[in-house]
């Protein structure tokens, strides 16, 4: 009750306030402007990285049936619009806003990309006979501990979900604690592994067995490396290394760290597309991470030798490279566990890459078999999306579904 005349005040409160020359984006969450035509399924992301990420799924299952997008933030929400589909800001978790949302498209299904919880807008979801389902769905360790506190919002919530596809297996065992229904439970689907598993990956090549790259390395981590490259030298001349900061504005300084080691240098802001024999090749520009994964047969992630987190090891095996990794990568610690259980990666440290190094170049084999394991994790990580597509597009029919535990 108390929750109910809370979120009428803040809604009258902000009528008041569209009316009086609020801005053109609340009255749009309000759904006080033109509101849109009936759709079959109500497609919710966050902003443009949950919508990016789901976007073949979303894509495909338009060509199933007609489908409105909408986004909290106004990128996200034209970045929908820019892919041919119905979008607009999503109405806010009030009760004037969600009836007249709902009643202008009248969905027969909600599906949530990864993790959003509102208590209205799933009471009345449930009220309207209206399935939820989430894909790609999260749940770190630190808003499972806040949800535990509030079990009475949360536990309704969750437990009215018809469908519930996990990124992970930690996301999946929290949001079953905190009360999803096992039979809600669809196979894990990572969507952010979609695209990078429809990545033609490079042949095998000599060139490729002698490149190292270091990829989104950060302060603290180059010279470190370098070291390494310059011990690894002494067993292998004609090795190369491409070094590709994360933030390309350190160009200069790790240009000096270069020179200081009487390295060769060629740097791709002016042109250079190729380490030289022995030397180093600096990427120092944006939006080219692809061309260095195609060119190197071995990949450093960066972020990991200091504490950073590390960054994705899906987008260098989606190429096969052989991944090394330091040991700071909080960010995605269940990824690099389950390459490195797969020896599909190696965890090293500043004092053993050198070693490592030399002894993978002596190995050519080695650094190919670990590339092809690499890749076969992603391509089992990734999975097909189109069973998913199939069961949302029978769920919001009313129809019977596609068995999923097959998928």
């Amino acid at each position: 009750m108390i929750h109910a005349a809370t979120t009428r005040i803040a809604e009258a409160a902000l009528r008041l306030r569209a009316h009086l020359g609020g801005s053109a984006a609340l009255r749009q969450r309000l759904a006080l402007d033109a509101l849109p035509g009936p759709a079959t399924v109500w497609v919710h992301g966050a902003s443009v990285g949950e919508l990016t990420s789901a976007r073949s799924v979303i894509v495909a299952l338009a060509e199933c049936v007609p489908l409105q997008i909408t986004a909290n933030s106004e990128t996200g929400r034209d970045l929908a619009a820019g892919w041919g589909l119905p979008a607009r800001l999503a109405p806010l978790d009030l009760p004037g806003a969600l009836d007249r949302f709902l009643g202008a498209v009248r969905p027969r299904l909600l599906l949530t990309i990864e993790s959003e919880f509102w208590p209205l807008r799933s009471r009345l979801l449930a009220q309207r006979g209206i399935a939820h389902a989430m894909i790609g769905a999260r749940m770190s360790e630190r808003s499972a501990a806040t949800w535990a506190k509030l079990p009475r919002i949360i536990g309704p919530i969750l437990g009215r979900i018809a469908a519930l596809s996990a990124q992970d297996q930690a996301s999946e065992a929290r949001l079953l604690r905190l009360g999803l229904p096992a039979a809600a439970l669809l196979p894990r689907l990572d969507l952010k592994l979609i695209d990078p598993a429809r990545i033609a990956p490079p042949p095998h090549d000599p060139d490729r067995d002698a490149t190292v790259l270091a990829a989104s390395t950060h302060e603290g981590e180059d010279a470190p490396i370098l070291d390494a490259f310059l011990r690894l030298r002494a067993d292998h001349p004609g090795a190369r290394l491409i070094l590709a900061p994360r933030h390309p504005h350190r160009a200069e300084t790790i240009a000096a760290l270069v020179t200081a080691r009487a390295l060769p240098l060629r740097q791709r802001s002016r042109g250079a597309d190729a380490a030289p024999r022995g030397g180093v090749l600096l990427a120092d520009t944006l939006g080219e991470m692809a061309l260095w994964y195609r060119a190197a047969g071995i990949c450093l992630v960066g972020g990991s030798l200091v504490e950073r987190g590390g960054h994705t090891p899906w987008e260098p095996a989606a190429h096969r490279c052989a991944l090394l990794h330091g040991p700071h990568v909080e960010n995605f610690r269940e990824s690099f566990d389950h390459l490195d259980a797969h020896r599909a990666a190696q965890q090293i440290g500043a004092d053993t890459l050198a070693a490592t190094l030399s002894e993978l170049l002596s190995r050519p084999q080695r650094i190919r078999s670990i590339g092809d394991r690499a890749r076969a994790a992603l391509d089992e990580r990734a999975g097909d999306p189109a069973p998913l597509v199939a069961y949302l597009a029978g769920l919001a029919s009313g129809g019977k579904a596609p068995d999923m535990k097959s998928m």
